[in-house]
């Protein structure tokens, strides 16, 4: 029996100065394993859940940002506590409708488990992939089809309208 998430789900920073919380079920959840995300996250792989910025709300603290260029060139602001130096979340000015909140934040990962792996070209070669996630060796150009199989996974958080 697969784990189920309880809405709001909840997180923050390791040491604790930095609170969340998220309204709504994510949009998506994958693990990115291209140098970038193995650079910031100092591990083998990226986990991005993204999640709509309107039901995202920061409960306690005040995370810092820090911006860069993509590889693609677009701006990413990468925030992340101030004490600690986790990293919680990032945002791109050209989708201001959603956050990719790092998934290893939520206080409850148990059911954490990605619908999808990108970048395995660049992924370290000892890496499982989960099982039935699709693999992908760059990011695949369009997310609707991985959108459509994540909320296929739970429908209980999906209403069909």
């Amino acid at each position: 029996m697969r784990a189920r998430p309880v809405l709001p789900l909840t997180g923050g920073c390791c040491c604790g100065a930095i609170r969340y919380e998220i309204a709504s079920f994510p949009l998506l959840l994958y693990s990115c394993n291209c140098t970038d995300c193995q650079t910031a996250s100092g591990s083998a792989f990226g986990l991005s859940m993204p999640v709509t910025t309107k039901d995202f709300r920061v409960l306690q603290g005040a995370p810092k940002g820090w911006c860069r260029a993509s590889p693609t060139g677009v701006d990413v602001t990468s925030w992340f506590c101030g004490d600690c130096g986790g990293r919680l979340y990032g945002e791109r000015k050209t989708r201001p409708e959603a956050l990719n909140v790092r998934a290893g934040t939520l206080d409850d990962t148990t059911w954490v488990v990605p619908i999808a792996h990108m970048f395995m070209r660049s992924a370290q070669p000892w890496l499982q992939p989960a099982a039935n996630a699709e693999c992908h060796d760059v990011a695949p150009r369009d997310f609707v089809a991985l959108a459509a199989k994540w909320r296929a996974m739970w429908p209980e958080f999906f209403s069909e309208k």
